[in-house]
């Protein structure tokens, strides 16, 4: 991916700008994913694969059984048959997030990330318990790594991208089109072993957290300051009424 355009304009305030290669959070995102795949396609061979069978997301037992863990655990695991499955991904990852977080910081990137892969899994349930297959199993990051794709794209719109490592594009064109694909995908009658579902849930539940709670993208870091300009206005009421006590002279400011 190379880079040829500057930041997105209302979506940027934050000072960290674009440095780390391998920023905290996905570095460890990265290494949880690869760990997990490697446990998986050992467990798969040496027949415990089992073991990790109820942490991939089913509709069924989320509704029936309340295993509401598997909206967020399934997001760790990746086909063990399928290795471009967790290359793809992680690369993906990594291109569209290291940006994303060096801006942000890392608490809110994955708090961001989090909501879309949540948010992709409670699309996925929803579709199986109205038109799908209730014992289905999901299993992927690509939820969540659309609705960072979808971020990336309103934050650096005039980035350019590679469409299919070819295509050079701008971040913005790149993202319409993966969301034009994942929806006409849903309307499809196979998938094709893809959840277009969760990269279409993904992608929304991001839209609507960015604007709805993060249009700025900074409204815990302005509480933040405002509560410590608070603190230091008190602290400074405190030394001058400390100071007009001590040298006995006009009223006390309280």
């Amino acid at each position: 991916m190379s880079y040829g355009g500057g930041y997105g304009g209302r979506y940027v305030i934050s000072g960290y700008g674009r440095s780390s290669m391998f920023p905290y959070g996905i570095k460890w995102l990265l290494i949880v994913n690869i760990a997990l795949f490697v446990a998986y396609f050992f467990a798969v061979r040496t027949g415990l694969g089992s073991l990790f069978h109820y942490f991939g997301l089913i509709p069924q037992a989320v509704v029936s059984l309340l295993a509401v863990w598997q909206l967020v655990t399934y997001l760790f695991l990746h086909d063990p048959w399928d290795f471009w499955h967790i290359l793809i991904n992680m690369a993906m990852l990594w291109m569209f997030g290291k940006d994303l977080e060096s801006t942000w910081g890392t608490k809110r990137f994955l708090q961001y990330y989090f909501v879309c892969g949540i948010g992709a899994a409670i699309c996925v349930v929803l579709m199986n318990l109205v038109f799908g297959d209730m014992s289905s199993r999901t299993i992927g990051a690509s939820g969540a790594i659309f609705g960072v794709m979808l971020a990336f794209g309103m934050m650096f719109p005039d980035t350019t991208v590679l469409f299919s490592l070819i295509i050079p594009m701008k971040a913005k064109y790149f993202v319409m089109i993966m969301g034009a694909i994942a929806f006409l995908s849903t309307l499809g009658s196979s998938g094709g072993g893809v959840s277009h579902i969760a990269h279409l849930g993904g992608m929304i539940f991001g839209y609507l957290y960015l604007k709805s709670k993060y249009v700025k993208l900074d409204i815990f870091g302005s509480l933040e300051r405002q509560y410590k300009d608070w603190k230091v206005q008190r602290a400074k009421k405190k030394f001058q009424v400390y100071l007009k006590k001590k040298g006995g002279k006009g009223p006390w400011v309280n």
